[in-house]
């Protein structure tokens, strides 16, 4: 049997068995089990699943998450620019801080708008 190579420059077609299932918690599995002598390089990634009522499984891998770089921090917040030009603030605290929620957002929204308009004055702009 010849052995069959796998890379970026073609698409194969391979056969083998293909179980789906589901787990105790309601996830669904699919396990493809190749019964031909095939060498690929291992991967791993994150998949669009499409099981059809057919029987058919189409997988498409998502693009990477793109994240956003902070530009100013403080203790539970900050402040990006997002690839799409926009600008994000960020706050977070835990449930049982909630009394101090109004005071801490105000505070640190405050200490972040003051680190901005220092570096507007500055010149750097910051992708401003």
């Amino acid at each position: 049997m010849e052995k069959i190579y796998i890379s970026t420059e073609r698409q194969v077609s391979l056969d083998g068995l293909l179980t789906i299932g589901k787990l105790e918690n309601g996830l669904k599995t699919a396990d493809f089990m190749c019964c031909e002598d095939v060498e690929m390089q291992t991967f791993s990634g994150t998949f669009k699943v499409e099981g059809k009522h057919d029987g058919n499984v189409y997988m498409t891998e998502k693009p990477k998450r793109r994240r956003n770089k902070a530009i100013f921090r403080d203790d539970n917040a900050s402040l990006s620019q997002g690839h799409d030009k926009r600008w994000y603030f960020y706050f977070s605290l835990d449930e049982d801080q909630l009394e101090q929620l109004p005071e801490k957002l105000v505070h640190q929204a405050s200490a972040i708008a003051q680190k901005v308009i220092r570096e507007l004055i500055k010149g750097r702009g910051y992708r401003l």
